[in-house]
């Protein structure tokens, strides 16, 4: 395996921000975002990486995005440092960019995440066992965990820089944006899913719930920071579901697993993981690029 790239830094581009995965740079009316090859759990970044995680995640969001342009266009102008603007082509550490970093346009980013469930897991399970609703959509009554659901429905949350993001029901966020703007990013949310959804079953893999991020940007909706990743997605093994149970995801799961087993409180510093999960979990989103993309993953 390639060594784990855990933060970058640029010699003459100021960093804007850096979140549990991404470093954002600034480079005026552009970003460059790159892909780390962190990871989290529960909410503590980890102090072991997932080698070649950043570029898997970056290569399958810029697969989604070419993809599903025609149902929203998005915020990437280059994926290929060679067409990167000098300052960052020249820098000593460009070569840690290559494969896993994208050049975007600036967008006025919504505070509103666009979670849209076609299967109940998760939170929203969680919520539908307490209220027999899902961010205040009501649901049928006796479904089970994992059910699918008879159409797709838009569960926003708020946008959460440190801890867990909100569920939010969807009159709260036409309040926050607008009832216009908020029945746009709706219908193009679902649009996403069901066509991400169809290419997905095609692979042998069933899509239960995604997130979306949108920004306007000149007056235009784009579809910005990443798309239908296993980390802001849930797939399923479609061979391996079955309604009532839980499937596994194609995520860190066994990182969870594995610090459930632990005595940690679950506050930082996370403790350092084994080489046997880390493997393991590296072979999961390898897995995820292979069945959605229909070929190996190449480390640039």
């Amino acid at each position: 395996m390639t060594r784990p790239i855990m933060s970058v830094e640029l010699a003459n581009v100021p960093k804007l921000r850096s979140g549990k995965v991404r470093e954002v740079f600034d480079l005026g009316d552009h970003l460059l975002i790159v892909a780390t090859d962190r990871i989290s759990a529960f909410d503590v970044i980890m102090p072991t990486g997932i080698p070649d995680k950043g570029a898997v995640l970056t290569q399958i969001s810029n697969f989604w995005f070419d993809k599903l342009r025609d149902v929203v266009p998005h915020h990437v102008v280059a994926t290929h440092v060679g067409d990167f603007p000098a300052v960052v082509r020249e820098d000593p550490r460009s070569r840690d960019l290559a494969g896993r970093s994208v050049l975007v346009r600036k967008a006025e980013v919504l505070p509103v995440e666009c979670i849209v469930r076609g299967y109940l897991a998760g939170s929203g399970w969680k919520d539908y066992m307490a209220t027999g609703m899902t961010s205040g959509v009501e649901l049928p009554p006796g479904l089970q965990l994992a059910s699918r659901l008879p159409e797709p429905v838009f569960t926003p949350s708020t946008k959460a820089h440190h801890g867990h993001d909100e569920n939010i029901t969807r009159s709260e966020a036409a309040r926050m944006i607008g009832e216009e703007l908020a029945e746009r990013i709706e219908d193009v949310a679902k649009r996403l899913y069901l066509a991400a959804r169809e290419h997905a079953e095609a692979c042998g893999l069933i899509l239960a719930d995604t997130k979306f991020e949108f920004g306007l940007c000149d007056g235009e909706l784009l579809l910005v920071d990443e798309a239908l990743t296993p980390d802001s997605s849930r797939f399923w093994d479609a061979e391996l579901y079955r309604p009532g149970e839980s499937p596994a995801s194609f995520d860190k799961q066994f990182i969870r697993d594995y610090l459930e087993g632990l005595d940690w409180n679950k506050q930082a510093p996370g403790p350092v993981l084994p080489d046997d999960i880390v493997a393991r979990t590296r072979e999961k989103y390898l897995e995820a690029f292979r069945r959605l993309l229909g070929r190996e993953f190449t480390a640039a």
